[in-house]
């Protein structure tokens, strides 16, 4: 596994992290993507095992182009377009499809489950549906939970960057067990 593989592994674990609990992607872990890339990528000329410089840039460029439009849009927070742009940056531009594919997959049973489950709920008898109700204010109740809505501040929506990062593991797991077989 490449260095820049294993950053991109590593700040994706990171982000994931972040995203789940506080839906927040920090920017001083995309900047510390960003300085990784250039040193790995600078280590790879000087060593002369050099990547292609250009398909990383390109892959930074169309990262951050291809998920502007949706934060322009509001449907999408800035931190999951930077980090698809680190991502590109980190992994190079053949990278991004496949994980932008998986994370939108994933990103979909989410909203089917946000949709879906509702319904399911109502559909339950009223005893189930009443057990579910004092199951759900006990978990709210809980001093982790609490602690993790204070740490959203009020934000909501899809973890895209979390469902990138995993997109990003498989992948990267996937090609490392390539190259090694």
């Amino acid at each position: 596994m490449s260095f820049l593989a294993l950053l991109a592994l590593l700040l994706s674990l990171r982000i994931a992290i972040s995203d789940l609990y506080a839906r927040r992607v920090p920017n001083a872990w995309l900047l510390a993507g960003v300085c990784g890339a250039a040193l790995g990528l600078l280590g790879g000329q000087l060593s002369g095992q050099p990547s292609v410089l250009t398909d990383h840039l390109l892959g930074a460029l169309i990262g951050l182009a291809a998920l502007l439009p949706f934060h322009l849009l509001g449907w999408m927070g800035a931190g999951d377009v930077k980090y698809f742009a680190v991502l590109g940056l980190l992994l190079g531009v053949h990278a991004l499809l496949p994980i932008w594919m998986g994370a939108s997959a994933l990103a979909g049973l989410h909203v089917l489950c946000v949709v879906g489950l509702p319904r399911l709920r109502a559909s339950l008898p009223p005893t189930l549906q009443l057990l579910h109700g004092k199951a759900m204010q006990q978990l709210q109740a809980r001093p982790g939970m609490r602690q993790m809505h204070h740490a959203r501040q009020g934000r909501v929506g899809i973890p895209f960057a979390a469902y990138l990062a995993a997109a990003t593991g498989v992948w990267v797991l996937w090609h490392a067990m390539g190259a090694s077989a």
